[in-house]
């Protein structure tokens, strides 16, 4: 199966609909990002897709989702990292970390949980290093502190003034690829 059919299918078998606020889940099958309050969206389904796809996730991988919001690109790592694999989901906006955190343990993933994340920093330094990073979240510049979460191999998706990065760590060395240019709400770094 190529990592497009995986993406796809970890898609299908998480209910967009069930981390969206009762006012507009009868949108969920719309490709558009939808408003959960507080400022912010749950993405459009083609931006998830390309986002995941660039990714790379393996199972047994350990992920980072910067900017979790409601929870849902949480839930959809949990499905391709599988029970073997971790991800922590981090979201900077009080309000929206419990019900996250409840709508993925709802769905049974032991794997995945949201948390507030740290003051003063992006990411969890102090829980990495981390094979996959994915930030939710448009960045002003590229953030070494996320680099610096990477493990050997490891890869990063990050929105960095509208342009999609790949950034991939081998050893010492960093390589980045840009992707296109996409719109999300602004990173709140630090």
């Amino acid at each position: 199966m190529t990592g497009d059919e995986r993406v796809r299918e970890a898609m299908e078998r998480v209910p967009r609909e069930v981390f969206l606020p009762e006012d507009v889940r009868g949108r969920a099958g719309e490709d558009r990002p939808l408003s959960i309050g507080h400022g912010v969206t749950n993405s459009q389904p083609y931006t998830v897709r390309i986002m995941l796809e660039l990714l790379g996730v393996q199972p047994g991988d350990s992920v980072l989702d910067v900017g979790a919001g409601s929870g849902w690109t949480t839930a959809i790592l949990a499905e391709l990292t599988g029970p073997e694999g971790s991800v922590l989901g981090t979201e900077r906006l009080a309000p929206l970390v419990s019900p996250a955190a409840e709508r993925v343990a709802s769905l049974g993933y032991r794997n995945a949980d949201v948390i507030a994340a740290p003051e003063g920093t992006v990411g969890t330094p102090d829980a990495g290093p981390f094979d996959r990073i994915l930030v939710s979240a448009e960045a002003r510049t590229l953030p070494q502190v996320l680099v610096d979460q990477l493990d050997d191999g490891g890869v990063l998706v990050i929105p960095v003034e509208g342009e999609m990065l790949r950034v991939r760590r081998t050893g010492g060395d960093i390589a980045t690829t840009s992707h296109g240019r996409f719109s999300f709400v602004p990173l709140i770094e630090g």
